[in-house]
């Protein structure tokens, strides 16, 4: 995404990302950036809590008008928890979940051959 804004911003469309990724998108040198400080995959806010996206979302329109300088970051006021512990736990595959993981798996991978099988699916 952010090679994208940066093209998009040469072309005359002003972009911001929303992202999780700091150091990867500050390497980047994307022209507007709001920080979430959340597990990788949730940059608008925890699943299913509207009211936190929304606002993140507006943060970002927000930022896209007052951005006043090239590269510039911003950061939301969420929190993901009460403490810290989530990213000790984020990505973690325990040995007890490893056989339902893979079950998930099988079932997910049966499910792609049966729908690029019926045409609902793109073939890779």
């Amino acid at each position: 995404m952010s090679l994208t804004a940066r093209h998009l911003e040469a072309a005359g469309m002003a972009t911001v990302i929303l992202g999780s990724a700091l150091d990867v998108v500050e390497h980047c040198g994307v022209p507007r950036f709001l920080f979430t400080d959340f597990p990788l995959g949730n940059p608008c806010g925890k699943p299913f809590d509207a009211s936190m996206q929304e606002a993140i979302v507006v943060q970002g329109i927000d930022l896209l008008e007052d951005a006043d300088h090239p590269r510039t970051t911003a950061r939301t006021p969420f929190r993901w928890s009460d403490d810290e512990s989530w990213r000790d736990r984020y990505m973690e595959v325990r040995s007890e979940d490893m056989a339902q993981l893979a079950r998930r798996g099988e079932a997910r991978r049966a499910r792609r051959v049966r729908e690029k099988a019926e045409g609902r699916a793109r073939v890779d």
